[in-house]
């Protein structure tokens, strides 16, 4: 049977950031229920992601935030509108894996809410109910996965919406800046910036399909 009949697309995979692009800022959920506005500050605003979550360490131990908390923040979150329909679209056509900078411990609610999709991201270190560090999977961990993904001959188009995307758009074959505020579209104009699930959705299958 010749394979060229398929429609569907062969060896693509797609990869796509977590907050901001399929669920909210989960920092800024925090920052809204503890009134806590130093909080407000992501992956959007800080290039140097340990530096933002030293930040954050330190000021969680400072108003002595709870782990407990933040996980009960995170509990109210939903799915940004349009984004479980999206992954279920992308998932009916090829392959998805989450890639992120959040933490398992924050990242197992949302799966559910986004029916189980794949996540790589990283580990908090918790003592006591506290936050006290966290573990990176691997430094830079978005770029090397795509580059670990077009080394197995896969095809891949990434999205996403901040500063520690953006090698991860580099990497991959085709990447686009979803949801990204002016700032990041400023200094990365290479990557057309798009804020609608649907036209993502025909971007992201139109640069599977090239050749």
């Amino acid at each position: 049977m010749s394979e060229h009949h398929s429609t569907n697309p062969r060896q693509g995979l797609v990869c796509l950031d977590l907050e901001g692009v399929l669920v909210p800022e989960i920092w800024i959920a925090v920052a809204e229920r503890t009134g806590i506005a130093e909080l407000r500050r992501t992956t959007r605003d800080e290039p140097d992601y340990d530096k933002l979550m030293h930040f954050r360490i330190d000021i969680m131990e400072r108003e002595g935030l709870s782990m407990s908390l933040i996980q009960d923040v995170i509990s109210g979150l939903d799915p940004l509108p349009g984004a479980k329909e999206f992954v279920d679209r992308l998932r009916a056509r090829t392959q998805l894996i989450i890639l992120s900078d959040t933490f398992e411990q924050f990242a197992r609610p949302l799966m559910e809410h986004l029916g189980r999709p794949t996540i790589m991201c990283h580990r908090l270190i918790v003592e006591n109910d506290r936050i006290v560090g966290y573990e990176l999977r691997q430094p830079n961990q978005k770029q090397r996965a795509v580059e670990a993904f077009t080394s197995l001959n896969y095809r891949v188009v990434a999205a996403g919406d901040s500063y520690n995307d953006t090698t991860m758009l580099g990497a991959a074959h085709a990447g686009f800046l979803f949801h990204a505020p002016p700032n990041v579209i400023a200094e990365f104009p290479q990557y057309p910036a798009l804020d609608d699930y649907d036209v993502l959705f025909d971007h992201v299958m139109s640069a599977l399909e090239a050749h």
